[in-house]
């Protein structure tokens, strides 16, 4: 597993439900955030994908809500990837408050669809490996 890679997030008032604490579906989109500005900051574009004729599709997420985060709060997203070989990829991201509460955890499952073929691409380690200018990001 690569080192976790993390953003910084402002919980914002209306992401909130009428509990007054962050909306379930909203830590996906933390999720996504943190994921696309891995992607981001390793040389990794939406443009860049879609040229080389790739796209990355979630298969699988699951959240462990550990402590309700409410407007203001300052959190923390992780993300890394592991590799086990095959046509997918793992994603653990960690959301933790600036006190180091851990929020909740993330786990997703992802792969890269072929945009033509629409199927997925049978190692797609190697393809952020060649897309990616530090590859180093994804423990590649």
């Amino acid at each position: 597993m690569s080192e976790p890679f993390s953003v910084r997030v402002t919980v914002r008032g209306y992401e909130t439900d009428v509990q007054g604490h962050l909306n379930q579906a909203v830590y996906l989109n933390y999720a996504e955030h943190a994921r696309w500005s891995l992607l981001q900051k390793a040389g990794i574009t939406q443009s860049g994908l879609i040229s080389q004729g790739v796209g990355p599709v979630a298969l699988e997420t699951t959240i462990r809500y550990r402590r309700e985060l409410l407007a203001g709060d300052e959190v923390d997203v992780s993300c890394a990837f592991t590799w086990g070989g095959g046509k997918t990829f793992g994603i653990e991201q960690t959301i933790t408050t600036s006190d180091g509460t851990v929020a909740a955890e993330i786990t997703a499952v992802g792969g890269l669809l072929d945009l033509e073929q629409r199927k997925l691409v049978p190692n797609p380690q190697e393809v952020f490996r060649d897309l990616a200018k530090d590859p180093g990001l994804f423990g590649l």
